[in-house]
């Protein structure tokens, strides 16, 4: 179509293919009809309750992330995946390449976690979750760990994976004979969930988003950041 002159953008006839052109902001026409213009990106911040999907759609009917954006009109999707018996942050947006960025492994984006695990762990076990524990699909390691509270039979951690493997936390407590009793994600790169209550959500707000946008090249930061919090 472009080689045969059929495409405009702003006005003005394209000839040479591969053009760059803004889709947000450009008027592109196709035999003088406008061609419609994408939605917005838009990016949203949920706070995932307990036994809930953390998919669009559930085969086996129960109740999916997608339940709790009442008013949101963008069509949007979860960012990776939490698991259901799991809370916390999860990430929803429009935006493909933003996704694609935060869920690729290359990125190394760090998740932050909060788990109780069942009983109290030993300096032993510290260091085999930081050097990094053997599983059935490879090596889980802790970017960072640090005990926050201590009981007879349980504790609570904080922990930090750069990693989005089905089950890791768990899979690596449990590799070091602590299993975890409940999960929370805390945040997800630089981006926190702070106060915001069970089943609710946000939009993030500009700041938050082009820190997103900069994971590519500034991730390693990113990982740092998660040891001095």
């Amino acid at each position: 179509m472009i080689l045969e002159g059929r495409v405009t953008v702003n006005g003005e006839r394209v000839e040479e293919l591969g053009v760059k052109v803004n889709p947000l902001r450009d008027h592109i026409k196709v035999d003088g009809k406008l061609i419609t213009r994408l939605e917005s990106p838009v990016v949203l911040l949920l706070n995932k309750p307990r036994n809930i999907v953390s998919t669009v759609k559930d085969p086996q009917g129960r109740p999916t992330v997608m339940d709790f954006l009442k008013g949101v009109k963008q069509r949007v999707y979860p960012v990776g995946r939490l698991d259901f018996d799991a809370e916390g942050l999860v990430i929803l947006t429009n935006d493909g390449d933003l996704a694609q960025r935060l869920s690729h492994p290359k990125y190394s984006v760090l998740r932050t976690y909060l788990a109780k695990v069942r009983g109290v762990l030993d300096a032993k076990a510290l260091g085999r979750l930081k050097r990094g524990v053997m599983l059935e699909d490879g090596r889980g390691q802790a970017n960072f760990i640090h005990v926050m509270t201590e009981r007879e039979k349980n504790s609570w951690v904080r922990i930090g994976v750069t990693e989005g493997r089905n089950h890791l936390i768990k899979r690596m407590f449990m590799a070091v004979g602590h299993p975890v009793l409940k999960l929370k994600r805390i945040a997800f790169g630089p981006v926190h969930m702070e106060d915001l209550p069970p089943g609710k959500f946000r939009y993030l707000n500009e700041e938050e988003v082009d820190r997103l946008r900069k994971i590519g090249s500034s991730h390693g930061e990113s990982r740092q950041s998660g040891r001095t919090r």
